[in-house]
């Protein structure tokens, strides 16, 4: 056995072992970030090291120190889990180590690209021959987007913003809703537009549609605008009316994105594709493959109807580089250099098939209303949202009592699940992403729930 395969073999029984005590295992770490840096040893050695042992003081080291995010019991943030098929198709990507930007570095990984692409656009019910980046993540992904909607809507005035930059430039306007994602305003910042203008949203943080008319008319008529609207808010999990925001965006000429991190996944199902009516007519489209598809992180996926769009705004030439005529990855993601991200995509997809991702999404929001339904018999606490798919925003009386309960929970261990601020209230905020996540699960965590606000 030489040194490679003797480091994969026990990178392979590590893992193992990891994986099958997410089952039991209590969620949160069991070591903190001091107890792992003694364990390790802070002083690099003069000379090489065995491989394996490397790889066994590394898991050995890091396992009290590791938050069990792939187990079923983890519902804090939007975290995903692993789908079998894509794990296993990650670890290929390590081997294979591609370079995965131009079709002729590696045909493989093109040619999958380009099937996992036409396999999203027909599940998410997205127009044909749109481009399809595959990013870092949904922060990548809004930022790719947007970058092709600034750029667009800036030719249209007659300005090249690839050739002659911002400075001068017709300014461009940002409007988005009060409840949007802050990776929006991120990706606006990175672009140099600052923050957006926000817009009025209801109790689900649902933007209104006529306080969007108001704004978009109160501005310079016709101007350089992009319009950012919502396919499932972090806390409710609500949608924003896209056919009606749509026809107010257009009204104006912008750019209309949709921000749809976990929730633009409900086009795959029929029983919840009503939630994203009219979503299609947008110009551009970011998800994260590793929220509601559960692939290995770093998996965004920047969708952008006009292909030509994109590529003004991401694809470069260089003369060393052997780049083909129709377009090659290089030119829809910020990138370089980066991972086989498609191969963990069309893994997945291959794996569930169009039912298996459709039962998927629709599983997981039954979890969410059994959450729902569950911690609305516990006394004094209170559902805030409308559950209409896998986000449950719930207090417990009072701030204080919200914030004991969320503290119980986490000493407890059965379940993570974190808090945030919602309108102005402190609350509970579930998420539920993992696609191994049991009925049993979901009990254990809602006793977990009994037992810290009885406490």
């Amino acid at each position: 056995m030489d040194a490679r395969e003797a480091a994969l073999r026990q990178a392979y029984d590590h893992a193992l072992r990891w994986l099958a005590s997410l089952s039991d295992r209590p969620v949160p770490a069991r070591a903190a970030v001091d107890e792992i840096v003694r364990a390790l040893g802070t002083a690099l050695p003069d000379g090489p090291s065995v491989p394996a042992e490397v790889v066994d003081l590394l898991a050995t080291a890091c396992e009290p120190g590791l938050t069990a995010f792939p187990s079923g019991r983890f519902h804090g943030f939007v975290v995903g889990g692993t789908e079998p098929a894509a794990l296993a198709a990650d670890w290929l990507v390590s081997a294979w180590d591609q370079n995965c930007v131009m079709r002729a570095a590696s045909p493989a990984y093109s040619a999958v690209e380009d099937i996992a692409g036409g396999w999203l656009l027909d599940l998410l019910g997205l127009p044909a021959g749109s481009a399809v980046g595959f990013t870092t993540g949904a922060t990548m992904a809004n930022f790719t987007c947007l970058a092709a909607g600034r750029d667009a809507v800036l030719a249209r005035a007659g300005w090249n913003a690839a050739r002659d930059g911002l400075a001068g430039a017709p300014a461009v306007r940002a409007v988005a809703g009060r409840d949007r994602h802050m990776a929006v305003d991120l990706a606006l910042r990175y672009l140099g537009l600052g923050a957006p203008e926000t817009v009025p949203t209801d109790d689900q943080g649902r933007i209104d549609p006529a306080a969007l008319w108001r704004t978009l008319a109160a501005g310079a008529a016709g101007g350089p605008t992009l319009v950012v609207l919502q396919a499932g808010e972090i806390h409710t999990g609500a949608f924003d009316p896209f056919a009606e925001a749509i026809r107010a965006a257009r009204e104006a000429g912008a750019w209309v994105h949709v921000d749809g991190a976990f929730g633009l996944w409900a086009a795959a199902s029929p029983a919840l594709a009503h939630l994203v009516a009219g979503c299609a007519d947008a110009d551009s489209w970011a998800t994260d493959a590793h929220k509601t598809l559960n692939v290995p992180y770093d998996c965004g996926l920047a969708i952008v109807r006009d292909p030509a769009a994109v590529r003004a705004a991401m694809g470069l030439r260089g003369d060393y580089l052997i780049q083909a005529d129709e377009g090659d990855p290089i030119d829809k993601v910020p990138e370089l250099s980066r991972r086989g991200r498609a191969f963990t995509v069309w893994a997945a997809l291959r794996s569930l098939g169009r039912s298996g991702v459709a039962d998927l999404v629709e599983r997981l929001c039954r979890h969410a209303r059994t959450f729902a339904a569950g911690i609305a018999e516990i006394d004094g606490a209170t559902v805030l949202n409308d559950v209409v798919f896998t986000q449950v925003c719930a207090e417990f009386g009072s701030e204080l009592r919200t914030e004991r309960v969320l503290a119980r929970l986490l000493e407890d261990g059965t379940t993570w699940i974190s808090g945030s601020t919602w309108q102005g209230r402190r609350v509970m905020r579930i998420s539920v992403s993992n696609w191994s996540t049991t009925d049993e699960d979901v009990g254990r965590a809602l006793d977990a729930i009994r037992r810290a606000a009885a406490a």
